[in-house]
């Protein structure tokens, strides 16, 4: 494909992701494509993702250096100018990034010559009974991050909105919509609906809605399942509810899941992909479901998804199990698949082609 603009997103704090984004720029120059930092913290204020898009000169590839947090801002910024993301992994629990950073100058290479697949993930938007915003002075008790919170979410001018639908908001989540209490002694009381009709009310720390994407995340560390990213669902998962069904429910993407504040409830903060975004008093609601928008991200050769889960959360093997020997391979195998397998999605080898150079093997 044709790359002339390269957006930077790049974890400042990280020697390593500076040192990489040095590369970036080298190889930049020597394609004769233009790369361009888009600085989120720019002049002490956050701006919105149309705002540093326009600021980077609109990108067609945007290349994040940092972790998945970092990726989290890149895809932000993707999905609002459709462009395609590239992560550089230089976290330490990543699941979103792509190449490590020895390998950026052969991915770009990659890139430029058309090896590549992109990876279409399912975003989430929403909408709401009101505007969001965040009260003055709640912003330094509750500011997410280390830097200014991002500005009021916009309405979407194309949309139509009304008292029954609520405000179409111009919101983009890869991970997740959290509703969470903000008193620390007392519980968020909320409605929760699934497709329009009432699963149950819930007294609980925070709920939330999460994407497949976003299932290894907050909805993993509160009890949720692992959804393969390929999938396509929306998760709803509760945080230490004050109720026997703890459980989560893993809805079709045609089945929007709202979340409204009870009368007698405390306030509940907003977040979206971890940035506070908004207050909501009681009686009020938002509904989340699947964006209209798609996030393209640049893959290099096959995804080992479920090698790197084993190997991020350090899964072990039952000593029972060990003992009873070790496991034998089963699929993929070298050989071709017979033909009532053919229809699977086995992925190849890693050394069968597609990995970069100083990529190891999974």
């Amino acid at each position: 494909m044709t790359v002339s603009r390269i957006g930077l997103v790049v974890h400042g704090g990280r020697a390593e992701a500076v040192d990489a984004a040095r590369t970036v720029r080298e190889w930049s120059a020597q394609n004769d494509v233009r790369c361009a930092d888009i600085d989120v913290w720019q002049d002490g204020a956050r701006h919105s993702a149309q705002d540093e898009i326009e600021a980077a000169g609109d990108p067609d590839l945007i290349v994040t250096l940092g972790g998945d947090g970092t990726f989290l801002r890149g895809a932000r910024l993707a999905a609002e100018h459709d462009a395609l993301v590239l992560g550089v992994d230089l976290g330490r629990v990543g699941f979103l990034t792509e190449v490590p950073a020895p390998a950026v100058r052969s991915a770009l290479d990659a890139v430029r010559d058309g090896r590549l697949d992109v990876e279409s993930r399912m975003l989430l938007t929403m909408r709401a009974s009101c505007r969001l915003r965040v009260p003055s002075g709640m912003e330094a008790l509750l500011r997410y991050g280390r830097g200014p919170l991002l500005p009021p979410p916009r309405v979407r001018t194309d949309c139509e909105s009304g008292d029954e639908w609520g405000v179409a908001l111009n919101i983009t989540a890869l991970n997740d919509v959290v509703l969470e209490k903000l008193a620390r002694d007392r519980q968020v009381s909320v409605g929760v609906y699934l497709a329009g009709r009432l699963l149950a009310s819930y007294s609980a720390d925070a709920l939330l809605v999460a994407t497949p994407t976003g299932s290894t995340a907050y909805s993993f560390a509160a009890g949720g399942p692992v959804v393969s990213p390929r999938a396509e669902a929306l998760i709803f998962t509760p945080v230490a509810p004050h109720m026997t069904f703890n459980r989560s429910v893993v809805a079709a993407p045609d089945e929007p899941i709202a979340l409204r504040v009870l009368e007698r409830s405390g306030r509940a903060a907003v977040s979206i992909d971890g940035q506070l975004r908004g207050v909501l008093d009681p009686g009020d609601w938002i509904g989340v479901y699947p964006s209209p928008h798609r996030l393209r991200a640049v893959r290099l050769g096959p995804m080992d998804f479920y090698g790197r889960l084993r190997d991020r959360m350090n899964l072990t093997d039952a000593p029972a199990a060990v003992a009873d020997g070790t496991a034998a391979p089963l699929w993929p195998v070298r050989s071709p698949p017979p033909g009532d397998l053919a229809h699977l999605a086995l992925p190849p080898l890693p050394d069968a082609g597609g990995t970069l150079p100083g990529r190891p093997a999974s």
